[in-house]
């Protein structure tokens, strides 16, 4: 029976992750395990408007402020050496990395 990794990565800064997915695309080939992905998952954004009048008299203007979560998911096999080498990675503060081990 062979164990399964899921790696799901999210971030606001989309250069810092896919950095992070390019350095775990070369791990994976240097140990030869079998790899899917990283797959792109729709973006999250998250949006604030608020007015630009301090004190809600004047004209009606509005700001409108986002943020973008960009996310990635990468299946792996969980070889142990290669997760050994997974969990090595300096990852950035605002790259937040999940991984979950399933049997199958």
């Amino acid at each position: 029976m062979v164990q399964k990794a899921r790696i799901r990565l999210s971030s606001i800064n989309r250069k810092n992750l896919n950095k992070i997915c390019d350095e775990v695309k070369s791990m994976v080939k240097k140990t030869g395990v079998r790899m899917s992905g990283p797959i792109p998952l729709p973006t999250e954004r998250l949006r604030v408007p608020t007015r630009k009048s301090p004190c809600g008299e004047g004209t009606q203007t509005w700001e409108h402020y986002e943020m973008r979560i960009h996310k990635r998911l990468i299946d792996i096999d969980a070889d142990e050496r290669t997760m050994r080498q997974i969990m090595r990675i300096r990852v950035p503060e605002d790259v937040y990395i999940e991984i979950e081990l399933t049997n199958k």
